[in-house]
């Protein structure tokens, strides 16, 4: 791996994993700017939420979304060699895109440098696919996984301190002052909640069951009456916000219809706590600058996925034991046991140790 003799012009970013993960990748954004500013960087993203956190971005010159794992393949190739024009000097498979796929996926757009990092599933077709691999590690953050990808290109590095990067819009924030003065919420403390989880492989049943979310949010009525909570979330929590509006007292949980991805991030940041697992809407409360997060623990929770912040709370889970890599690595399996075997672990996190965990940072 050689350093470059000269400032790229032309840099794809591949970042095709959860929308979280897109989030966690605007460190080396910013890096990418600071280090070759005459460089046109474009990012390919799969999920228009993805595209939506990087709305505004001014490292960002092109956002290009595509869904290849739901389209046709020959509009998938369509799409990924349209990549090739023009040919890109430099192309970066950010972590933790540990499926082969997606390395095929740069191999086909057809940088002249293509780097990536080495997972345990690397073999000689992934030597055939990248110029340059190097290994992940599972000790530090995503962002810093792949500064260091960056670094293999040469240059002193910018960015020291990785966070994240969200440019929101006045309209958003407009929307959101708007919301909480309607709801009576302006000015007061409140508490948000994310039930859901990421859809793909069988990330889902990694979300805290249903029947712990309701004793969580009966104890918290009867605890911190005065607190109001606001439940975050799409189609995809639906069912459970249903299931949950069922089973408690009328008016105990608030759901907003924010009119984007980019609108929720603007309110959740009126929060004064968020509740959650380790989910796109972790990163977002981070991103935003919540005073008191709360994040329970699962199998997938490894340090490269941690909050870019240092003051973050975890609720520990007794069944993952500090076993993560037991459960979940990035080489594109899904986490390992048995469907029941990951609903029993969630279910092993007790109601009355997140209650404590979210108590502790609000108002007396």
């Amino acid at each position: 791996m050689s350093p470059l003799v000269q400032p790229p012009g032309h840099v794809l970013v591949f970042s095709m994993a959860g929308i979280g993960d897109t989030l966690m990748a605007t460190p080396v954004l910013r890096e990418l700017r600071a280090r070759w500013p005459g460089a046109r960087v474009e990012v390919v993203v799969t999920w228009p939420g993805s595209a939506q956190l990087l709305a505004g971005n001014p490292h960002v010159d092109a956002v290009h979304a595509f869904n290849l794992l739901e389209r046709p393949v020959h509009e998938g190739l369509r799409f990924v060699l349209g990549l090739r024009r023009p040919r890109a000097d430099v192309s970066l498979t950010l972590h933790p895109q540990g499926r082969r796929e997606y390395r095929w996926v740069a191999w086909l757009a057809g940088a002249r440098r293509r780097l990536s990092h080495r997972y345990e599933n690397a073999s000689w077709r992934d030597r055939c696919l990248v110029t340059d691999a190097i290994e992940q590690d599972y000790t530090v953050s995503c962002a810093e996984n792949n500064l260091r990808l960056v670094d293999v290109l040469g240059g002193r590095r910018a960015v020291t301190h990785p966070r994240y990067d969200l440019f929101l819009s006045d309209s958003e924030a407009g929307w959101a002052r708007d919301w909480c003065r309607a709801e009576g919420l302006e000015g007061r403390p409140w508490l948000g909640i994310h039930v859901g989880s990421g859809g793909t492989k069988n990330l889902a049943l990694r979300r805290w069951p249903v029947e712990r979310w309701e004793g969580f949010l009966h104890a918290w009525r009867e605890r911190r009456s005065d607190v109001p909570i606001v439940a975050f979330g799409g189609s995809g929590e639906r069912v459970v916000h249903e299931a949950l509006a069922r089973a408690l007292p009328p008016g105990t949980l608030r759901f907003p219809s924010a009119p984007s991805l980019r609108a929720a991030a603007a309110l959740a940041g009126h929060a004064r706590a968020f509740l959650s697992v380790d989910t796109a809407f972790m990163h977002i409360a981070a991103a935003v600058g919540v005073p008191h997060q709360v994040v329970i623990e699962t199998p997938t929770l490894n340090p490269p996925v941690f909050p870019l912040r240092p003051d973050w709370t975890c609720v520990p889970n007794p069944a993952v034991g500090g076993r993560h890599l037991d459960f979940y690595r990035y080489d594109g399996r899904p986490i390992a046991g048995t469907d029941e075997d990951i609903v029993r672990v969630m279910r092993s996190v007790a109601v009355e140790p997140v209650l404590e965990a979210v108590s502790a940072g609000m108002p007396a």
